[in-house]
């Protein structure tokens, strides 16, 4: 097991990549605290890592709130003795919408959940793996942070300011053997994938996009999560500052002329 002793927060672990990401973890022998606005959701997937034997604790915090994930921070560390990863996963999406009847609210909001809630919990998280010793942070990116669609401003914005961020971090922190990567995943199989789409629409749009990927499918949380563990793990021990991308290979090519 790669995290031994490790203690990991990971936002937005109610579902989908961060659900995948806290299960993992915790096979892997990490304490997990489950960060997410859904108290239920959290509750869940702490309750599950428990049923496998591991451990784990919930907190309800919205993460574009600076001091309710100062104060969820601060509960976490002192239950848990110590902290060594964060993985900022939490993510909203915003919907599609063109740029000229974008409001300020949906400006404010994806870039406060996304961007803002990773630099909080950056930032309230570090002076602990500093304490500790050193440390890993992964920031959770997105293809449409590289290469984007239209009517999806906030959204990609705010997945390309995390590159920048993480590159950022990673010079800054490294001295204090805190290693800061990124992790870009492609079309995966989660709730926010779906959101807002009938089970009917779902099955008519989802043989589309996957016929869109040089594998022919999307991923499973799953696959995301071992490139999580991975970032945060030690066999990563060198990896600093660097964009890993899992999609597929959906990146890797261009859009067919003929």
């Amino acid at each position: 097991m790669r995290l031994v002793g490790k203690a990991a927060v990971v936002t937005g672990a109610g579902r989908g990549i961060g659900r995948a990401i806290a299960l993992l973890f915790a096979k892997e022998g990490a304490r997990v605290a489950i960060f997410d606005i859904d108290a239920d959701a959290a509750a869940r997937t702490a309750a599950e890592i428990r049923r496998g034997h591991g451990a784990a604790l919930a907190e309800t915090v919205d993460v574009a709130d600076a001091l309710g994930v100062a104060r969820a921070v601060a509960r976490t560390a002192e239950a848990l003795g110590r902290l060594d990863v964060l993985i900022n996963n939490a993510g909203i999406g915003g919907g599609k919408r063109p740029f000229v009847e974008l409001t300020d609210s949906d400006w404010h909001r994806v870039i406060d959940v996304n961007l803002n809630g990773s630099f909080y919990c950056a930032r309230h998280v570090t002076t602990h793996l500093i304490r500790a010793g050193g440390g890993a942070i992964v920031n959770v990116s997105s293809v449409l942070g590289v290469a984007t669609l239209p009517q999806l401003v906030p959204y990609a914005t705010s997945k390309a300011g995390l590159i920048g961020f993480t590159k950022a971090l990673a010079q800054e922190l490294g001295p204090h053997n805190i290693r800061v990567n990124c992790l870009v995943p492609g079309s995966t199989d989660t709730p926010m994938m779906w959101n807002g789409l009938t089970a009917k629409e779902r099955e008519t749009i989802e043989p589309d996009i996957a016929a869109q990927q040089p594998l022919r499918r999307i991923a499973h949380p799953d696959e995301i999560a071992r490139a999580a563990l991975f970032l945060a793990s030690d066999d990563a021990s060198f990896v600093n500052g660097a964009t890993l991308v899992v999609d597929g290979g959906l990146l890797a090519r261009i859009a067919a002329v003929r």
